[in-house]
């Protein structure tokens, strides 16, 4: 981890340059802040979200993050003028002690991690919404990666994407640069759902409120085990995941999922 628990243990008290964070009932929301900018990755973006996405991943209280965006753009990829410019980037937040990767943040975060995707998405955005586990999309949204426009290659995106559809996709998206509609980026598994942008938030909301009503350990068990899975050889897996599932049976949310079960009465979660 780019950070420590006792690092983002002061989480509340930073004030971010490019990033909105609210944390109400169990959900972490992070909304990219930098409209001006069409929400371009710069430094101190990249870092504001390395630390709190890092928070999450400590914060037992935080059973998911929604992933959201001002203005009309969701995210325009890196901001390139600042990777090549001396320009000076505010430090918000402790520096990290690596270099941020957003491939390897959210796929560490092991929690469910939802995009509201308002607008569109280019380059280096993908690395959010491919990292996310539910993509809500306004029918309006597109998703393109321009980069061999300019003479460049979506290298971290292109491994991401892998992980969600088929090789050839992927490579095609990479080398033709199309620009996607919210429909053709669902049709291929980019996308998990689609709506008109009146009933975006309110698809967020709900899908917010059912991943609630389950177990947080079960989840977070889930989803590590599934990025664990990925080192493991394949005739080791089987005895991997029979381990996996004798330790959550021994976590408090299984105990008290089967007793709920059989008193017939709703579970009370308490993400241990």
């Amino acid at each position: 981890m780019l950070y420590s628990s006792q690092q983002t243990a002061g989480f509340s008290t930073y004030s971010f340059r490019h990033l909105l964070t609210n944390q109400t009932d169990h959900v972490l929301t992070l909304t990219l802040n930098r409209p001006e900018k069409k929400n371009a990755l710069n430094p101190t973006l990249l870092n504001e979200l390395a630390f709190a996405l890092t928070y999450a991943h400590h914060e037992k209280d935080i059973w998911l993050v929604v992933l959201a965006a001002a203005g009309d753009v969701f995210c325009a990829g890196m901001d390139l003028k600042s990777l090549t410019s001396d320009e000076q980037n505010e430090q918000t937040v402790p520096p990290p002690s690596g270099p941020v990767r957003l491939g390897e943040l959210l796929a560490g975060l092991h929690k469910p991690c939802l995009a509201r995707v308002q607008g569109a998405v280019f380059a280096g955005g993908f690395l959010l919404i491919g990292g996310c586990t539910h993509v809500i999309a306004a029918e309006t949204a597109t998703f393109s990666l321009p980069e061999v426009k300019r003479g460049l290659f979506p290298f971290q995106v292109m491994a991401v994407l892998l992980d969600i559809m088929p090789a050839r996709t992927v490579l095609d998206l990479c080398l033709r640069a199309r620009t996607l509609s919210a429909h053709n980026a669902q049709a291929i598994g980019l996308v998990t759902e689609v709506v008109s942008t009146d009933h975006l938030d309110e698809t967020v909301q709900k899908l917010v409120d059912e991943l609630k009503q389950y177990s947080p350990t079960a989840m977070q068990f889930g989803l590590r085990t599934y990025q664990q899975l990925k080192a493991i050889p394949q005739d080791q897996q089987q005895a991997f995941l029979h381990d996996q599932f004798q330790q959550i049976q021994q976590t408090a949310d299984a105990k008290e999922g089967m007793t709920a079960f059989l008193e017939k009465r709703a579970p009370k979660w308490g993400g241990e």
